[in-house]
């Protein structure tokens, strides 16, 4: 059964993690909250690295922590940013989301606003293996 967090709930959630970020380099900390169809959140922050390559957003942080506990099953995703602007995901992250929540949704804030937008919005004809 899928619990009910409200979009400034759980961006409240990624707002509260992102001081968890490790981004000596850029200083850009961003935080991300999940939802899972049954209810449970999961958190990420990005994660940076002197080899830039070996870097993680927080979208895929919070998404691998899922699945390596088994969740497969997402509704939304939060994400904010310690620029105070709206900041979407990176085309890495979107299509990690699309392999498990292609019809669900990306809720962005500026702190004073928040939008929201389907993953297949965001990345139409992503690369799929679906099997029929």
């Amino acid at each position: 059964m899928e619990k009910m967090i409200s979009d400034k709930e759980l961006c409240e959630i990624a707002v509260n993690i992102q001081k968890n970020a490790y981004a000596p380099y850029s200083e850009f900390r961003v935080g991300a909250a999940l939802l899972c169809k049954d209810g449970s959140v999961y958190t990420g922050v990005n994660i940076e690295n002197a080899s830039f390559g070996a870097t993680i957003c927080a979208e895929r942080c919070a998404i691998f922590k899922a699945v390596s506990d088994g969740k497969k099953d997402f509704v939304k995703i939060a994400i904010t940013s310690s620029s105070n602007d709206f900041t979407m995901p990176c085309g890495m992250c979107r299509q990690v989301m699309s392999e498990f929540m292609e019809d669900g949704a990306v809720i962005v804030t500026n702190g004073k606003e928040i939008k929201s937008f389907k993953v297949s919005e965001l990345l139409p004809g992503s690369f799929s293996f679906k099997k029929e």
